[in-house]
């Protein structure tokens, strides 16, 4: 599929004597912006591979291969990026691997980011810290039901996407500033939906501008899952980790039912959160399930909370 081609000059290794000296003074004083005539922002897609950042993808190898704005605001991206969290349902990576064919196809760089969230937690929950995933939570003594904060998704997608732009295709030293003209320039596509518009938000990393080109256009899920059947024939479902604590009651049913390897995985993090205690201590207990119980004590009443929308007078489950 090819490289993507950096804004900036490749670094070498400094050596000795006055080529020493030239190389050093080259790269380490700053450079004005009009000495870089090639220099231009990059347009990169954070993709998650579920139904609305498939959609983006998809819509940006179709304006390239054929060779117009069939969606004037998804620009042909210069580098898709997916962050492996390694227990995401099959679905998921089905259609990563259908959009990664497609963009080779359309001549669009898809990079698989390694960011194993599932194994840092699996062999971290009790013995030291971990992320912090948004578990729900009953205080042993009150008894008061509540939530843990968010921090999963910061530290194994932000965070990862971000060292690896400024690092590997903006190629900057350790510890180096931000430079002046790329302070907010980048472009960063979200595949925010119309009735998530409240989650489009600006970006806190200096390197970029966040961009949610579905809210823009309107775009809801049943819209995105639409284009994705109808276009390219590819049903589409959400996508998120397997032990996700905002996940229904029915997709843990249908992972036991439809998934065993990924209800597995679900079920030991249920049972670490059962029989671990998290470090540094709390004082409530951890579920994963929005009713407050385990996997294994899940009836039938509390699975049948499926959501769905509306594809050609047919409710579709959106894959939560």
């Amino acid at each position: 599929m090819g490289q993507i081609k950096s804004p900036y000059p490749q670094r070498t290794s400094a050596g000795t004597g006055i080529f020493a000296f030239c190389r050093y003074f080259y790269y380490h004083i700053p450079r004005r912006k009009t000495a870089m005539l090639s220099w231009e922002p990059l347009r990169i897609l954070s993709f998650g591979a579920g139904t609305p950042s498939t959609t983006l993808a998809l819509m940006a190898c179709q304006n390239k291969l054929e060779g117009r704005a069939v969606y004037p605001l998804v620009p042909v991206y210069d580098i898709v990026l997916f962050c492996d969290l390694h227990a995401e349902p099959s679905w998921v990576y089905r259609q990563a691997d259908f959009v990664a064919n497609t963009c080779a196809r359309a001549g669009i760089i898809f990079k698989v980011l390694d960011a194993d969230l599932y194994r840092d937690f699996t062999e971290n929950f009790g013995r030291g810290r971990v992320s912090s995933i948004p578990f729900w939570s009953i205080h042993s003594e009150s008894g008061k039901k509540g939530k843990m904060p968010r921090q999963c998704t910061c530290d194994y997608k932000i965070k990862v996407m971000e060292r690896y732009i400024r690092y590997e295709l903006l190629r900057y030293r350790p510890r180096e500033r931000t430079r002046p003209y790329d302070d907010h320039t980048h472009e960063m596509h979200m595949g925010i939906m119309w009735e998530e518009r409240r989650r489009a938000k600006e970006s806190r990393q200096r390197l970029f501008t966040n961009r949610y080109p579905l809210v823009e256009m309107g775009w809801t899920r049943a819209d995105c899952f639409a284009y994705n059947k109808d276009v390219w024939g590819l049903e589409t479902w959400a996508s998120a980790c397997v032990f996700c604590p905002f996940h229904t009651g029915y997709f843990f049913r249908y992972l036991q039912e439809n998934e065993p390897e990924s209800f597995t995985k679900a079920a030991l993090v249920d049972d670490l959160l059962e029989y671990n205690e998290a470090r540094p201590p709390l004082q409530s207990k951890l579920y994963l399930t929005r009713c407050h119980k385990r996997l294994k004590d899940l009836t039938v009443a509390d699975c049948r909370d499926m959501r769905t929308f509306d594809y050609c007078g047919q409710p579709v489950w959106n894959g939560f």
